[in-house]
Protein backbone atom coordinates (compact mmCIF):
# COMPACT_ATOMS: atom_id res chain seq x y z
CA UNK A 1 0.00 0.00 0.00
CA UNK A 2 1.45 3.26 -1.02
CA UNK A 3 1.76 6.34 1.55
CA UNK A 4 -0.36 8.91 0.59
CA UNK A 5 1.18 12.11 -0.40
CA UNK A 6 -0.90 14.01 2.16
CA UNK A 7 1.34 12.09 4.80
CA UNK A 8 4.65 13.51 3.47
CA UNK A 9 4.20 16.61 6.45
CA UNK A 10 2.75 15.83 10.27
CA UNK A 11 0.82 12.97 10.69
CA UNK A 12 -2.68 13.99 10.31
CA UNK A 13 -4.51 11.35 11.30
CA UNK A 14 -5.48 10.86 14.99
CA UNK A 15 -3.57 7.75 16.95
CA UNK A 16 -6.44 6.76 18.66
CA UNK A 17 -4.68 5.96 22.02
CA UNK A 18 -5.56 2.71 24.19
CA UNK A 19 -8.68 1.84 21.61
CA UNK A 20 -6.34 1.88 18.87
CA UNK A 21 -4.49 -0.43 20.51
CA UNK A 22 -7.01 -2.48 22.48
CA UNK A 23 -8.00 -3.18 18.48
CA UNK A 24 -4.46 -4.14 17.44
CA UNK A 25 -4.48 -6.64 20.36
CA UNK A 26 -8.07 -8.05 19.15
CA UNK A 27 -6.97 -8.28 15.73
CA UNK A 28 -3.70 -9.84 16.55
CA UNK A 29 -5.63 -12.75 19.25
CA UNK A 30 -8.35 -13.07 16.14
CA UNK A 31 -5.13 -13.53 13.33
CA UNK A 32 -3.60 -15.89 15.83
CA UNK A 33 -6.76 -18.06 15.84
CA UNK A 34 -7.48 -18.12 12.48
CA UNK A 35 -3.86 -18.58 11.51
CA UNK A 36 -4.28 -22.11 14.08
CA UNK A 37 -7.08 -23.36 12.72
CA UNK A 38 -5.51 -23.02 9.39
CA UNK A 39 -2.89 -24.98 10.16
CA UNK A 40 -5.06 -27.25 11.84
CA UNK A 41 -7.13 -28.04 8.57
CA UNK A 42 -3.58 -28.25 6.31
CA UNK A 43 -2.90 -30.93 9.23
CA UNK A 44 -5.71 -32.85 9.57
CA UNK A 45 -6.08 -32.97 5.64
CA UNK A 46 -3.03 -34.68 5.33
CA UNK A 47 -3.71 -36.97 8.26
CA UNK A 48 -7.26 -37.99 6.79
CA UNK A 49 -5.50 -38.85 3.36
CA UNK A 50 -2.44 -40.78 5.28
CA UNK A 51 -5.00 -42.62 7.84
CA UNK A 52 -7.19 -43.30 4.57
CA UNK A 53 -4.38 -44.96 2.72
CA UNK A 54 -2.77 -46.89 5.56
CA UNK A 55 -6.26 -48.57 6.05
CA UNK A 56 -6.69 -49.77 2.72
CA UNK A 57 -3.65 -50.68 1.96
CA UNK A 58 -3.41 -53.15 4.94
CA UNK A 59 -5.02 -55.85 6.65
CA UNK A 60 -3.88 -58.91 8.96
CA UNK A 61 -4.18 -63.19 8.31
CA UNK A 62 -4.50 -64.90 11.81
CA UNK A 63 -3.07 -67.81 11.11
CA UNK A 64 -4.36 -71.53 13.76
CA UNK A 65 -1.66 -74.41 13.15
CA UNK A 66 -2.07 -77.56 12.91
CA UNK A 67 -1.73 -79.92 15.41
CA UNK A 68 0.99 -81.13 13.34
CA UNK A 69 3.31 -77.84 12.83
CA UNK A 70 4.45 -75.37 14.80
CA UNK A 71 2.87 -71.28 14.67
CA UNK A 72 6.36 -70.14 12.92
CA UNK A 73 5.81 -73.22 10.40
CA UNK A 74 1.88 -72.42 9.66
CA UNK A 75 2.56 -68.49 9.80
CA UNK A 76 5.35 -68.85 6.92
CA UNK A 77 3.64 -70.57 5.06
CA UNK A 78 0.44 -68.45 5.04
CA UNK A 79 3.00 -65.30 4.36
CA UNK A 80 3.98 -67.71 0.80
CA UNK A 81 0.29 -68.56 0.07
CA UNK A 82 -0.92 -64.54 0.67
CA UNK A 83 2.35 -63.28 -0.97
CA UNK A 84 0.72 -64.90 -4.60
CA UNK A 85 -2.32 -63.26 -4.51
CA UNK A 86 -2.73 -60.36 -7.02
CA UNK A 87 -2.89 -56.95 -5.03
CA UNK A 88 -0.42 -58.08 -2.65
CA UNK A 89 2.91 -56.40 -2.50
CA UNK A 90 4.33 -58.03 0.91
CA UNK A 91 3.51 -60.70 3.30
CA UNK A 92 5.69 -61.12 6.44
CA UNK A 93 4.95 -63.21 8.98
CA UNK A 94 5.42 -61.57 12.27
CA UNK A 95 7.36 -62.69 14.89
CA UNK A 96 6.57 -62.84 18.70
CA UNK A 97 8.46 -59.53 19.23
CA UNK A 98 6.48 -58.04 17.11
CA UNK A 99 3.00 -59.41 18.20
CA UNK A 100 3.63 -58.32 21.68
CA UNK A 101 4.53 -54.73 20.32
CA UNK A 102 1.17 -54.27 18.53
CA UNK A 103 -0.52 -56.02 22.07
CA UNK A 104 1.26 -53.79 24.72
CA UNK A 105 -0.74 -50.57 23.86
CA UNK A 106 -4.05 -53.01 24.77
CA UNK A 107 -2.30 -54.70 27.77
CA UNK A 108 -0.63 -52.73 29.62
CA UNK A 109 2.03 -53.94 31.28
CA UNK A 110 0.81 -57.63 31.56
CA UNK A 111 3.66 -60.62 31.13
CA UNK A 112 3.09 -61.08 27.46
CA UNK A 113 5.39 -63.66 27.26
CA UNK A 114 3.29 -65.98 29.41
CA UNK A 115 0.11 -65.25 27.45
CA UNK A 116 -0.51 -67.78 23.97
CA UNK A 117 -0.36 -65.31 21.08
CA UNK A 118 -1.76 -66.19 17.87
CA UNK A 119 0.22 -66.08 14.39
CA UNK A 120 0.21 -63.12 12.48
CA UNK A 121 1.06 -62.39 9.21
CA UNK A 122 0.87 -58.81 8.04
CA UNK A 123 -0.19 -57.95 4.41
CA UNK A 124 0.54 -54.36 2.29
CA UNK A 125 -1.27 -54.15 -0.04
CA UNK A 126 -1.59 -52.25 -3.73
CA UNK A 127 -3.53 -48.84 -3.18
CA UNK A 128 -4.48 -48.92 -6.35
CA UNK A 129 -5.67 -52.17 -6.82
CA UNK A 130 -5.94 -53.72 -3.32
CA UNK A 131 -6.81 -57.67 -2.39
CA UNK A 132 -10.11 -58.62 -1.19
CA UNK A 133 -10.41 -60.37 1.90
CA UNK A 134 -12.82 -63.12 -0.49
CA UNK A 135 -9.44 -63.85 -2.18
CA UNK A 136 -7.18 -63.67 0.18
CA UNK A 137 -9.07 -65.89 2.27
CA UNK A 138 -9.69 -68.24 -0.70
CA UNK A 139 -5.55 -68.46 -1.00
CA UNK A 140 -5.28 -69.74 2.32
CA UNK A 141 -7.99 -72.46 1.79
CA UNK A 142 -6.18 -73.74 -1.06
CA UNK A 143 -2.55 -73.81 0.59
CA UNK A 144 -4.41 -75.70 3.26
CA UNK A 145 -3.52 -73.16 5.94
CA UNK A 146 -6.21 -72.74 8.75
CA UNK A 147 -6.62 -68.57 9.03
CA UNK A 148 -8.51 -65.82 7.96
CA UNK A 149 -7.79 -62.68 6.57
CA UNK A 150 -9.23 -59.14 8.40
CA UNK A 151 -8.94 -56.43 5.90
CA UNK A 152 -10.66 -53.91 8.06
CA UNK A 153 -13.32 -53.66 5.54
CA UNK A 154 -15.90 -54.07 8.85
CA UNK A 155 -14.92 -51.31 10.66
CA UNK A 156 -13.06 -48.99 7.94
CA UNK A 157 -16.13 -46.75 6.68
CA UNK A 158 -17.15 -45.51 10.48
CA UNK A 159 -12.90 -44.85 10.67
CA UNK A 160 -12.83 -43.12 7.47
CA UNK A 161 -16.38 -41.48 8.35
CA UNK A 162 -14.88 -39.99 11.87
CA UNK A 163 -11.82 -38.84 10.12
CA UNK A 164 -13.81 -36.72 7.35
CA UNK A 165 -15.65 -35.63 10.37
CA UNK A 166 -12.45 -34.41 11.99
CA UNK A 167 -11.30 -32.77 8.65
CA UNK A 168 -14.81 -30.71 8.25
CA UNK A 169 -14.93 -29.80 12.03
CA UNK A 170 -11.48 -28.04 11.37
CA UNK A 171 -12.71 -26.36 8.11
CA UNK A 172 -15.86 -24.73 9.85
CA UNK A 173 -13.73 -23.68 12.78
CA UNK A 174 -11.03 -21.92 9.91
CA UNK A 175 -14.05 -20.13 8.49
CA UNK A 176 -15.45 -19.33 11.56
CA UNK A 177 -12.12 -17.38 12.95
CA UNK A 178 -11.71 -15.75 9.26
CA UNK A 179 -15.34 -14.48 9.57
CA UNK A 180 -14.87 -13.07 13.08
CA UNK A 181 -11.36 -11.94 11.79
CA UNK A 182 -13.01 -10.06 8.76
CA UNK A 183 -15.95 -8.90 10.92
CA UNK A 184 -13.79 -6.82 13.34
CA UNK A 185 -11.70 -5.63 10.88
CA UNK A 186 -14.51 -4.03 9.38
CA UNK A 187 -16.32 -3.02 12.60
CA UNK A 188 -12.81 -1.74 13.78
CA UNK A 189 -12.35 0.23 10.97
CA UNK A 190 -15.87 2.14 10.86
CA UNK A 191 -15.50 2.72 14.46
CA UNK A 192 -12.17 4.46 13.72
CA UNK A 193 -13.53 6.33 10.96
CA UNK A 194 -16.46 7.54 12.86
CA UNK A 195 -14.49 8.46 16.10
CA UNK A 196 -12.06 11.19 13.69
CA UNK A 197 -14.95 12.83 12.30
CA UNK A 198 -13.18 16.45 13.58
CA UNK A 199 -10.23 15.46 11.97
CA UNK A 200 -12.21 14.43 8.74
CA UNK A 201 -14.09 17.32 8.96
CA UNK A 202 -10.87 20.04 8.96
CA UNK A 203 -9.05 17.91 6.65
CA UNK A 204 -12.15 18.63 4.29
CA UNK A 205 -11.53 22.09 5.40
CA UNK A 206 -7.92 22.02 4.23
CA UNK A 207 -8.88 21.07 0.89
CA UNK A 208 -9.11 17.13 1.00
CA UNK A 209 -10.74 15.45 -1.55
CA UNK A 210 -12.47 11.65 -1.58
CA UNK A 211 -9.00 10.21 -2.95
CA UNK A 212 -6.99 12.21 -0.44
CA UNK A 213 -9.15 11.32 2.42
CA UNK A 214 -9.78 7.76 1.37
CA UNK A 215 -5.94 7.21 0.95
CA UNK A 216 -5.15 8.68 4.48
CA UNK A 217 -7.91 6.31 5.80
CA UNK A 218 -6.73 3.00 3.69
CA UNK A 219 -2.73 3.75 5.04
CA UNK A 220 -3.37 3.89 8.49
CA UNK A 221 -6.17 1.20 9.23
CA UNK A 222 -3.98 -1.68 6.41
CA UNK A 223 -0.91 -1.00 8.32
CA UNK A 224 -2.35 -1.26 11.57
CA UNK A 225 -3.85 -4.55 10.02
CA UNK A 226 -1.29 -5.80 8.54
CA UNK A 227 1.11 -5.36 12.02
CA UNK A 228 -1.75 -7.82 13.95
CA UNK A 229 -1.74 -10.21 10.60
CA UNK A 230 1.77 -10.53 11.05
CA UNK A 231 1.98 -10.96 14.70
CA UNK A 232 -0.49 -13.31 14.90
CA UNK A 233 0.77 -15.49 11.70
CA UNK A 234 4.27 -15.12 13.55
CA UNK A 235 3.18 -16.72 16.72
CA UNK A 236 1.15 -19.32 14.96
CA UNK A 237 4.26 -19.62 12.67
CA UNK A 238 6.06 -21.00 15.97
CA UNK A 239 3.63 -23.22 16.85
CA UNK A 240 3.49 -24.50 13.52
CA UNK A 241 6.93 -25.41 13.54
CA UNK A 242 7.25 -26.81 17.16
CA UNK A 243 4.62 -29.85 15.81
CA UNK A 244 6.56 -29.92 12.26
CA UNK A 245 9.87 -30.47 13.66
CA UNK A 246 8.04 -33.53 16.31
CA UNK A 247 8.44 -37.20 15.36
CA UNK A 248 6.21 -38.20 13.23
CA UNK A 249 5.97 -41.20 15.16
CA UNK A 250 4.70 -39.37 18.47
CA UNK A 251 1.44 -39.09 18.77
CA UNK A 252 1.04 -35.05 18.19
CA UNK A 253 2.77 -36.46 14.70
CA UNK A 254 0.61 -38.72 13.80
CA UNK A 255 -2.90 -36.67 15.07
CA UNK A 256 -1.53 -33.75 13.12
CA UNK A 257 1.25 -34.59 10.51
CA UNK A 258 2.83 -30.93 9.42
CA UNK A 259 5.55 -30.07 7.36
CA UNK A 260 7.95 -27.22 7.34
CA UNK A 261 6.15 -26.61 3.78
CA UNK A 262 2.63 -26.15 5.33
CA UNK A 263 4.17 -23.66 7.32
CA UNK A 264 3.96 -21.08 3.84
CA UNK A 265 0.36 -21.41 4.07
CA UNK A 266 0.66 -18.62 6.62
CA UNK A 267 2.67 -16.53 4.34
CA UNK A 268 0.00 -14.01 2.52
CA UNK A 269 -2.36 -13.94 5.86
CA UNK A 270 -1.14 -10.35 6.78
CA UNK A 271 -1.66 -9.46 3.30
CA UNK A 272 -5.56 -10.33 3.68
CA UNK A 273 -5.92 -8.33 6.64
CA UNK A 274 -4.54 -5.44 5.15
CA UNK A 275 -6.55 -5.63 1.91
CA UNK A 276 -9.69 -6.22 3.74
CA UNK A 277 -9.07 -3.29 6.38
CA UNK A 278 -7.77 -1.59 3.43
CA UNK A 279 -11.35 -1.89 1.27
CA UNK A 280 -12.99 -1.53 4.40
CA UNK A 281 -11.42 1.73 5.32
CA UNK A 282 -12.72 3.49 1.49
CA UNK A 283 -15.52 1.85 2.09
CA UNK A 284 -16.30 3.66 5.39
CA UNK A 285 -15.09 6.78 4.02
CA UNK A 286 -17.77 6.69 1.34
CA UNK A 287 -20.40 6.42 3.79
CA UNK A 288 -18.84 9.06 5.96
CA UNK A 289 -18.47 11.58 2.85
CA UNK A 290 -22.35 10.26 1.97
CA UNK A 291 -23.54 11.56 5.72
CA UNK A 292 -21.67 14.89 4.98
CA UNK A 293 -23.19 15.25 1.50
CA UNK A 294 -26.75 14.42 3.27
CA UNK A 295 -26.16 17.28 6.04
CA UNK A 296 -25.75 14.20 8.75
Amino acid sequence: MRRPALLAGPDLWPDGGATRRLGLVMLTVLSLLTALALLAHVGTSRATGDWTSRMSSEATALIRPRADESGPTAAARAAEALAGVRGVREAVALERAEAEALLRPWLGEADLATLPLPQLVRLRLDPAEPASAVSLNRALAEAGVDGTVDDHSLWRTDFVGAARGVHQVTLIALLGAALLTATALVLGTRQAVESRDGALRALQLAGADEGTLTALAQWHMGRDAALAGAIGAGLALLAGLVVALAPLTGTLGRILPLILTDLVWLAPWPLVTAVVAAVAARLSIRLWLGRQRAGG
